[in-house]
């Protein structure tokens, strides 16, 4: 079963009566039965976001048309929701509940928000503040500020996963990846969260802003580590790690790596020359340096296009510390499977191994389909 496969199934039929039974709880009048099947017609052959809007849709004919009514529903529901551990979220059948708030509730800002951070715990409403943002910005805005002041870790998350410019599966906000400034009073006031979970956020907000803005991220990372403090300390290495892998050599330093790392030898052996799909690779690094070093060690994949261009991704090899003049020898597996994120072509590829960014060594092999 493939992820997206497995994510989809998570709205289907079970989804569809857990809605039905908790609206019917706090909400008398709902029509249990007529809601059951109508959101369950043509259900399976949608694909996950479309099962959200197909469910906005039915459950907007199934609740009172005015939003300020079903708002007090909604609100109700949250308060009756099954409880899920603290810095979790994995109901799904949430999701249409609080989407249904970005489309029935964007004329009614103040009220939505309301039913939103009520709503947040049960899945997150990342997604459904994006409209917000969008047509109602400064308003949106103060309301994420005061969030990040709230007692549930849930909402202060919210604060800042609904404010990221690149955020994945939701709509980008395009005035924000040119001028990043609101967000940082939101990160400032969430860095040194007691919450992982909050925290881990900020650093993902923080890599989105780096991938437009890398010097106004290196520099805010600067002023974060005079803090000293240990949750400022962890984001700014998660957050930093795009400009690590694109091998931007002002941010190795930053992070406590060599700066200008001396290398003695450096040999990278592939297991073989000639493999087809489904088979595995092992990569071989032997590297030897002339002092003691701090060194990120990655490796990249140049994968044939159809185009027979090539087309890199970079992977995760290890941080290491050496000891000037004594060799270290360490391996990692690649194994080239079917994915439904990529699709391979034969011919020739290239590995290349990375040291601080930098390409210090490269070998070839022939993939077969």
């Amino acid at each position: 079963m493939s992820e997206q496969t497995a994510l989809k199934a998570q709205l289907g039929q079970a989804a569809v009566a857990q809605l039905a039974r908790l609206l019917h709880s706090v909400y008398p009048d709902f029509d249990k039965p007529g809601f059951i099947k109508q959101a369950n017609e043509g259900l399976e052959a949608l694909e996950l976001k479309d099962r959200v809007r197909h469910l906005i849709a039915v459950l907007a004919a199934h609740l009172p048309a005015g939003f300020c009514e079903t708002a007090r529903i909604l609100e109700q529901l949250a308060e009756s929701w099954p409880v899920q551990p603290q810095g979790q979220w994995n109901s799904f059948t949430a999701w249409p509940l609080i989407d249904y708030v970005s489309v029935y509730g964007l004329n009614y800002p103040q009220r939505a928000f309301a039913v939103l951070e009520k709503l947040t715990p049960l899945f997150t409403a990342e997604f459904a503040i994006r409209p917000f943002l969008q047509q109602h910005f400064e308003l949106t805005h103060q309301q994420m500020l005061r969030w990040t002041r709230h007692d549930n870790e849930h909402v202060r998350r919210l604060a800042s996963e609904g404010i990221r410019p690149r955020l994945p599966w939701a709509q980008q906000l395009p005035d924000l990846r040119r001028d990043p400034a609101p967000i940082w009073p939101i990160l400032e006031a969430l860095k040194t969260d007691p919450g992982l979970y909050v925290r881990r956020s900020v650093a993902n907000n923080l890599n989105d802003i780096s991938k437009d803005h890398p010097e106004a991220v290196m520099t805010r990372c600067r002023e974060w580590q005079q803090l000293q403090n240990k949750h400022t300390d962890w984001l700014i290495n998660h957050g930093l790690r795009t400009l690590v892998k694109s091998g931007r050599a002002e941010v190795y330093p930053l992070l406590g790596f060599s700066e200008k790392p001396l290398i003695k030898a450096v040999e990278l052996q592939l297991s073989e020359t000639q493999i087809k799909l489904g088979d595995s690779l092992q990569l071989k690094l032997t590297l030897t340096t002339r002092r003691a070093e701090r060194l990120v060690v990655d490796y990249r994949i140049g994968f044939r296009r159809a185009d027979g261009k090539l087309s890199w991704k970079v992977f995760k090899w290890k941080n290491i510390k050496t000891q000037a003049n004594v060799p270290l020898i360490f391996t990692k597996n690649q194994l080239f499977k079917s994915l439904a994120t990529r699709r391979y072509y034969a011919g020739e590829h290239l590995v290349e191994c990375l040291i601080n960014g930098q390409v210090t060594a490269r070998a070839e092999f022939n993939l077969s389909v």
